[in-house]
C-alpha cells in the first residue's frame, strides 16, 4: 500500500518534508537604509558578524545598516612610484655612480660616431677632388 502512495509523483524533484517539529536556527533581522531613500531588512543568523553595508535590493546602491554602526574606513596603501621602488634598492651615491658610467659610455659612442662621420666626409671630399 505504501508503494501506491508515491505512484505518479516525481520522486527527488519535490520534498515531502515539512517544518513541523523542527527548530529553525535563531535569526535576527538587520535593517538597512539606502542613500536613495529605500529601507529594507535582511535576515542573518543570530551569531553571524553583521556587515555594515549591503547592496540595496531596489536600486543596487550600497545601503548602510541602520543599527547605528558606521562602516570603518579601509586602510589604503599609498601608491609606490618608480622612484620609491628604486630608492628601496639603491642609494643616491650608487645612482650617481651608475649615471656617471652610462654618461661615459654615451660620450664614447658619440665620439666614435663623430669620428666615423668625419672620416666618411674626408673620403667623399678626396673622391670628388
Amino acid at each position: 500500500m505504501a508503494e501506491r502512495a508515491l505512484r505518479g509523483t516525481r520522486l527527488g524533484a519535490t520534498s515531502y518534508e515539512n517544518d513541523r517539529n523542527t527548530d529553525l536556527a535563531p535569526r535576527q533581522d538587520v535593517p538597512f537604509d539606502c542613500p536613495n531613500g529605500h529601507h529594507f531588512s535582511v535576515p542573518f543568523a543570530a551569531e553571524a558578524e553583521l556587515p555594515p553595508m549591503w547592496e540595496c535590493r531596489v536600486c543596487g546602491a550600497m545601503a548602510i545598516a541602520s543599527t547605528g554602526q558606521s562602516p570603518s574606513p579601509k586602510k589604503v596603501k599609498p601608491p609606490r612610484s618608480h622612484w620609491d621602488m628604486l630608492m628601496e634598492r639603491r642609494t643616491v651615491e650608487d645612482l650617481e655612480a651608475v649615471l656617471a658610467e652610462r654618461l661615459e659610455v654615451i660620450r664614447e659612442r658619440r665620439a666614435v660616431e663623430g669620428r666615423a662621420i668625419a672620416d666618411a666626409a674626408d673620403r667623399a671630399e678626396r673622391r670628388s677632388a
